[in-house]
């Protein structure tokens, strides 16, 4: 409410950045008529998901894993640290960015349109399923950068590393079947953004080939989780505090 401007133009950059990622689909899709399994219109709803599960996360996450370094160089967690709230609670959720809430209701409209053009009619359930999916994918994402962010309790400062992941959400808008080898397995498992945004489509789309591409989504989203919450408790104990 303070800086209407800043907050007007940041999501209209936003907007302009989505719509260059749907120039992009109709830039392959002007060369060829599939990539892969996927169509022209399930890739832009492969496109619209992946910015969707995006602005959620920037809207919760992003702001406070970034800020996390500085709360540390200042001295600030201290304050954190005393209140009777969980600590991880506090500095993961205390900024909200409302403008990302605004451009995932855009990334909705482009999924709405999507699945016009493919005809689709999901279910409760499909949709119930999507939306779960979603969630898991947003968990994934904050496990991995907060890991990355808390690596600033031994360097100070980590922005660099938490938008160097950042950057990798732009792999998410891919088709799994546009990679092979050794990235695909990267991308899938050490670095799942691929299966965040891929499978949830899948199952909004129909075309989920077998069920255990949900087991595999929900387990590495529980182990990431797992190994963010032991890193996280193992960094806090090389926190010194501003008075030392």
């Amino acid at each position: 409410m303070s800086f209407k401007g800043n907050f007007l133009l940041w999501i209209l950059v936003e907007l302009l950045w989505f719509g260059l990622q749907l120039c992009f689909v109709s830039v392959i899709f002007s060369q060829t008529d599939a990539v892969g399994s996927w169509s022209k219109w399930q890739m832009v709803l492969l496109v619209g998901t992946s910015n969707f599960i995006q602005q959620l996360y920037q809207a919760l996450f992003l702001t406070n894993c970034t800020n996390l370094s500085e709360l540390v160089r200042t001295g600030k967690m201290d304050f954190f640290m005393l209140l009777p709230v969980n600590t991880r609670f506090l500095v993961s959720l205390r900024v909200v960015d409302l403008g990302a809430f605004v451009n995932a209701a855009f990334a909705v409209c482009v999924m709405v349109l999507a699945a016009t053009r493919l005809h689709l009619h999901p279910t409760v359930g499909q949709i119930i399923g999507f939306a779960s999916l979603c969630a898991v994918g947003m968990i994934i994402h904050y496990s991995l950068m907060f890991i990355l962010a808390t690596i600033c309790f031994w360097t100070v400062r980590a922005q660099g590393i938490v938008w160097g992941y950042y950057n990798l959400f732009n792999i998410a808008r891919l088709p799994d079947e546009a990679f092979r080898g050794v990235f695909k397995a990267v991308f899938t498992f050490a670095l799942p953004v691929l299966l965040v945004s891929n499978v949830p489509t899948r199952v909004l789309a129909n075309t989920l080939a077998s069920w255990h591409a949900w087991g595999v989504l929900l387990l590495v989203g529980a182990v990431w989780a797992v190994i963010s919450e032991w890193f996280w408790r193992r960094s806090l104990r090389r926190y010194t505090s501003a008075s030392s």
